[in-house]
């Protein structure tokens, strides 16, 4: 029934919105269709001020009706479109309202020209007056149709008013009807599930009750447990920062050591391309002491040679001589030649001896110094090979180093990853124990609750009881 009467009602309000619509449509073409005859008016009396005066502010009037028609006539086309007759009327009144217009326009050009009485003679025709006698007839024909419309519209609405209310009225009564007695057949059958209802409601109350009881005692315990990890988890929050701080502490130290292990590496290589550069200076050095060994050998033999060469002179000298004394006067001065290269042989001779001992010495220092330069050498490969040694020590001083600073990194790591998980279930124990709180709350709430509904349940129990009596 509330189905069927709400159909009703939505269509009967259909056809009132629908006819509400189409009155308020009327009132438009109505409105339009004043305006039409307005701006005619208008434009007429423009024109005669214009005629009577020839000043041409009175035309101002006619040319806002002449721009304003069209647009009317094309909106009162549009508005009337779905009713033919009124459509044929609107076609008469183009005719008509341009017939007019070109009449007003035709006197209006004639006072413009100067030929005032010939525009005033064409006015005397009643040219113009005809027009707007046939203009006013479509006008009136025009309104009428709509104002029929308009009534039948009226009467429209007020039929789907009425039948709207009839609806309401009858929809209205026979709901009523049907719940009253609905709600007598309700009321018997109800009594009798709602006393079952209530038995067991106090029942399941009582159940609850214990259960809240219990629920109130673990609540509690389980708070205080919460409670006391909570601590511990807190404390062991702070070790576990304090280990953090450590190892970051360890870390850096490693970082550092590792830091100065690189730089002691660096000066050790350094050092050992030193020796290494200066064996190969003495190794240099012993080679020009070799070449200068060789190199006074020879000289010495060269000197050899020299002395060889000094004492076969002095010997032809000494010939010489003692032929230049047997060859008399003659030979004198030969003989004084021969003891002058005798002399020069002489001190070429012993410029030779000096020479052989310089260059003995020279021999015997140059034997010492390549001596010395390979003990020398020897000393320098030692330690060259030292250097080596202590190179590999540092390299392994620096591995040990950055595998301690890696390893003290992963400390660091995990003791912050230990850190952040310790803190994440200190969070969650802290959010348990406030659940814990919350649970205690909720069970001392459910236990209230289930008080209040046994004692809701008797009340109802005295309530069905009154009644069904009654």
């Amino acid at each position: 029934m509330l189905l069927g009467f709400g159909w009703v009602a939505h269509q009967s309000t259909d056809s009132l919105t629908r006819t509400s619509y189409s009155v308020s449509h009327s009132h438009k073409v109505l409105e339009e269709i004043s305006a039409v005859y307005s701006c005619l008016k208008d434009a007429e009396t423009g024109q005669r001020g214009y005629l009577l005066t020839g000043k041409e502010s009175y035309l101002e009037p006619y040319r806002n009706a002449t721009s304003a028609l069209p647009r009317l006539l094309t909106s009162l086309r549009e508005l009337t479109r779905d009713f033919p007759e009124q459509q044929r009327r609107l076609e008469q009144l183009d005719t008509v309202v341009n017939a007019k217009l070109t009449e007003l326009q035709r006197t209006i050009d004639l006072r413009l020209s100067g030929d005032r009485q010939g525009s005033l003679k064409l006015v005397n025709t009643d040219e113009g007056k005809k027009y707007m006698d046939d203009i006013r007839f479509q006008l009136e024909g025009l309104e009428k149709d709509e104002r029929a419309q308009l009534k039948a519209r009226g009467d429209e609405v007020e039929r789907a008013a009425r039948e709207a209310r009839w609806a309401l009225t009858l929809g209205t009564s026979g709901g009523l009807g049907i719940i009253f007695i609905l709600a007598l057949v309700l009321t018997r059958s109800l009594n009798q599930q709602i006393g079952t209802a209530i038995q067991r409601v106090r029942n399941s109350s009582a159940e609850l009750q214990t259960a809240a009881n219990q629920q109130v005692s673990g609540s509690r315990e389980s708070a205080t447990s919460m409670a006391e990890i909570a601590t511990t988890m807190s404390e062991l929050l702070v070790t576990s920062r304090q280990i953090a701080d450590s190892a970051q502490h360890v870390s850096k130290v490693a970082e550092e050591t590792a830091v100065s292990a690189r730089q002691g590496e660096e000066t050790v290589q350094l050092a050992s391309q030193s020796v290494a550069g200066i064996r190969r200076q003495m190794d240099q050095v012993v080679n020009h002491m070799l070449e200068l060994g060789k190199k006074s050998q020879q000289i010495g033999s060269v000197v050899d040679i020299v002395g060889e060469l000094s004492e076969q002179t002095n010997i032809l000298a000494i010939n010489a001589t003692i032929e230049a004394a047997g060859a008399g006067e003659a030979g004198k001065r030969f003989g004084v030649v021969a003891d002058e290269i005798r002399k020069l042989a002489d001190r070429v001779g012993q410029s030779a001896k000096e020479i052989r001992v310089l260059i003995e010495e020279v021999r015997g220092a140059v034997s010492t110094t390549v001596m010395a330069t390979e003990s020398g050498a020897k000393a320098v490969e030692a330690g060259n090979r030292q250097f080596v040694d202590v190179t590999s020590a540092f390299q392994q001083i620096v591995d040990t180093v950055a595998g301690t600073t890696d390893a003290s990194r992963e400390i660091e790591l995990s003791t912050k990853q230990q850190a952040t998980a310790v803190e994440q279930v200190n969070v969650a124990i802290a959010a348990v124990a406030q659940s814990a709180r919350e649970t205690e709350a909720s069970s001392a709430q459910t236990l209230q609750t289930a008080s209040e509904l046994n004692k809701l349940s008797s009340q109802l129990q005295r309530i069905v009881t009154s009644v069904s009596s009654s």
